[in-house]
């Protein structure tokens, strides 16, 4: 049996460049994926495990320390772009201002961005910017919004359950779309890489403008 050509297999993981502005974005030759969350949400780590790498994402021990759009190229078909993390108040003021219109111009004008993680971590309820941020990408119809929780290796599982129940009632939406995942024990990883690989096009495919 023929392999399926356009296949994500998650081998060839590689960081393309960071950016501030779409003059400086790497071209539209793939779908791309945002990911997006909170300062110490475990975006990095997240990405690491997805890669099967252990720093190609730099894990910061201070939040806030992603201040870039930063792209990173999955075996030439798929592209991770990982977002500022919002919400983290010892990030200076004036850094904060210019991380919104940064967020914002990536989020509605990049044609290729087909699908947004936003992470949410296990141990907490979503915060006013999650609940904001969880709305503002709904008036995409276009992309596709996916709720992953991480950190879920930190709670027990006589306790996840109920609390995974009251992050999907405060997000307005089913347990079973909600993806729990941990950076530490892989949870998730599979389930993340089948919905992205599903999300690719052929290379015939053209991205539509929103």
């Amino acid at each position: 049996m023929s392999q399926d050509p356009f296949l994500v297999n998650f081998n060839n993981a590689t960081f393309v460049k960071s950016a501030t502005k779409p003059a400086n974005y790497p071209p539209e030759q793939t779908p791309e994926i945002a990911v997006i969350g909170r300062s110490n949400v475990g975006k990095s780590s997240l990405m690491n495990s997805l890669f099967r790498r252990r720093s190609l994402v730099k894990v910061s021990r201070t939040p806030g320390r992603t201040q870039l759009i930063n792209f990173f190229s999955v075996d030439d078909k798929l592209m991770i772009v990982d977002l500022p993390g919002y919400g983290y108040a010892k990030v200076p003021k004036s850094v904060l201002r210019q991380w919104r219109p940064m967020i914002e111009r990536y989020l509605t004008t990049r044609p290729s961005l087909v699908a947004c993680l936003l992470l949410l971590d296990v141990r907490r309820l979503p915060s006013e910017d999650d609940l904001m941020m969880w709305d503002w990408l709904h008036q995409f119809d276009e992309r596709l919004i996916v709720p992953v929780v991480t950190k879920v290796d930190k709670l027990s599982k006589q306790k996840r359950h109920p609390q995974l129940q009251r992050i999907a009632n405060m997000l307005d939406t089913p347990t079973e779309a909600i993806i729990s995942s941990s950076a530490k024990t892989h949870a998730g990883r599979d389930k993340i890489r089948q919905l992205l690989t599903s999300l690719c096009w052929t290379p015939t495919e053209e991205p539509q403008p929103l």
